[in-house]
C-alpha cells in the first residue's frame, strides 16, 4: 500500500492539472463567445478590406515607378513595398492558418497563391513549419524554437541591420533547396508558381513602368520587396527568442507554454497595418487562440490580458525598440549561443 504522504502529492499534483486545463477551457469560453457576437465585417471583412486595399493599391505604384520625379518614384517604392509587405506578410499568414476560406480546397489555393505565388516560397514547407512546428511546439527547443533565421556567423549589427535586406534573394533559393524532399509534381508546381509571380512584377515594371534594363528593373524589384524586411526579421525573433523555452520531453499545459514562451510588441500603425495584429501586438492571442482573425485577436485582447493577469499568469510586452536593444547587447547569448532551458521546464 503507497504511503498517505505520496497519496496526497498524487492528488494534489492531479488537482493542479485539472486546474492549468480548466483555465484554458474557461478562457477559451470567454473567446468564443465573443467570436460569436461578432459580425462577419469583424471576423473577415476587415482583413479581407486590408488585403484588397493592397492589391488595389498595385496600379498606382507601377504608375509612380514608371515617373520621372525622383519624389514620385520614392512614393511608388513606398506603396509598392508596403503593398507587397501586406500581401506577403498578412496574407501569407492568414492562408498559412486557412483564415482567408473556410473550404479546404480554397484554403489550399489561396496558401499555393499567397505563399508560392506572392511570397516566393513553398507552400508545403510554410504550412509545415508554421502550423505543425512552430505553433505546436512553441518555444520547445529543437522543434519550435524560432530558430530558423540564427545565423551565428554575422557579427550583431550585421545581422541585425543589413542580412534582413537579403530576405527576397534568399527566401526563393531556400524553398528552391527543399524540393528535393518533394515530389516531381509538386516541386514543378512551386517553381512554376514563384517563377509566375517573380516574372509577373518584372514584366509590369518594365512594360508599365518602363524600366528599360533588365537590371534597374530587378534592383527595383529588391529594393520594394526589401522595404520591410528589416522588420520582418525583428519580428521573427523578438516575440520568443530570450523567452522561455522548454524541453521536448517535459513540457508544460498550453495556457503555460504561450503565456511564458510569447510576447506583444505595443501597437504601431505601420506593422500593424503591413504584417497584422496577430504578428505584432496580439501575439499571445494569437498563439492561444490560431483560429481567430488579426481583427478578431485583436477584440478579445482585452478579455484575455485581464484573465491571464487574474489568474497570475503572465502577459508579456515589451516596446519594439526595447527589444532591439535587448538584442543588440545580448546577440551572443541570445542568437549564437543556445538558449538555455530555464526553470519552467518541467512544468506539468
Amino acid at each position: 500500500m503507497a504511503p498517505s504522504g505520496s497519496r496526497s502529492t498524487e492528488a494534489e499534483g492531479m488537482e493542479k492539472e485539472e486546474d492549468r486545463e480548466s483555465l484554458m477551457m474557461e478562457l477559451t469560453r470567454l473567446v468564443q463567445k465573443v467570436v460569436k457576437q461578432s459580425s462577419w465585417w469583424e471576423r473577415k471583412g476587415i482583413d479581407y478590406a486590408i488585403l484588397a486595399s493592397a492589391f488595389l493599391s498595385l496600379p498606382a505604384a507601377f504608375l509612380l515607378l514608371g515617373s520621372s520625379s525622383g519624389l514620385l518614384f520614392a512614393l511608388g517604392v513606398l506603396v509598392m513595398g508596403t503593398a507587397h509587405a501586406i500581401i506577403t506578410f498578412k496574407g501569407t499568414h492568414l492562408a498559412t492558418h486557412g483564415l482567408l476560406n473556410e473550404s479546404q480546397a480554397w484554403a489550399e489555393f489561396w496558401a499555393v497563391f499567397f505563399i508560392e505565388v506572392c511570397g516566393a516560397f513553398t507552400a508545403r514547407a510554410g504550412v509545415h513549419s508554421h502550423i505543425k512546428l512552430h505553433h505546436a511546439h512553441t518555444n520547445i527547443l529543437g522543434l519550435g524554437d524560432s530558430s530558423t533565421w540564427r545565423i551565428p556567423f554575422l557579427p550583431r549589427a550585421v545581422y541585425l541591420f543589413l542580412a534582413p535586406l537579403t530576405v527576397p534573394i534568399l527566401t526563393p533559393l531556400v524553398a528552391l533547396g527543399m524540393l528535393k524532399d518533394y515530389s516531381l509534381v509538386h516541386a514543378m508546381r512551386t517553381v512554376l508558381m514563384v517563377s509566375l509571380g517573380l516574372y509577373s512584377q518584372y514584366w509590369l515594371l518594365v512594360n508599365i513602368s518602363g524600366f528599360e534594363s533588365p537590371a534597374s528593373a530587378l534592383l527595383c524589384m529588391l529594393l520594394c520587396r526589401a522595404l520591410y524586411s528589416m522588420p520582418y526579421i525583428h519580428v521573427n525573433i523578438f516575440q520568443h527568442i530570450g523567452l522561455a523555452m522548454f524541453s521536448p520531453t517535459r513540457r508544460p499545459k498550453r495556457i503555460h507554454q504561450m503565456t511564458h514562451g510569447v510576447l506583444n510588441l505595443p501597437r504601431n500603425p505601420v506593422l500593424d497595418w503591413t504584417f497584422g495584429h496577430s504578428l505584432i501586438n496580439c501575439h499571445v492571442e494569437h498563439h492561444l487562440f490560431p483560429f481567430l482573425s488579426d481583427h478578431m485577436c485583436l477584440k478579445v485582447k482585452p478579455i484575455v490580458s485581464r484573465y491571464l493577469r487574474e489568474k497570475k499568469l503572465p502577459y508579456q510586452e515589451e516596446a519594439y525598440l526595447s527589444r532591439l536593444r535587448l538584442f543588440f547587447h545580448k546577440y551572443q547569448e541570445l542568437m549564437v549561443l543556445a538558449p538555455s532551458i530555464t526553470e519552467l521546464v518541467g512544468v506539468q
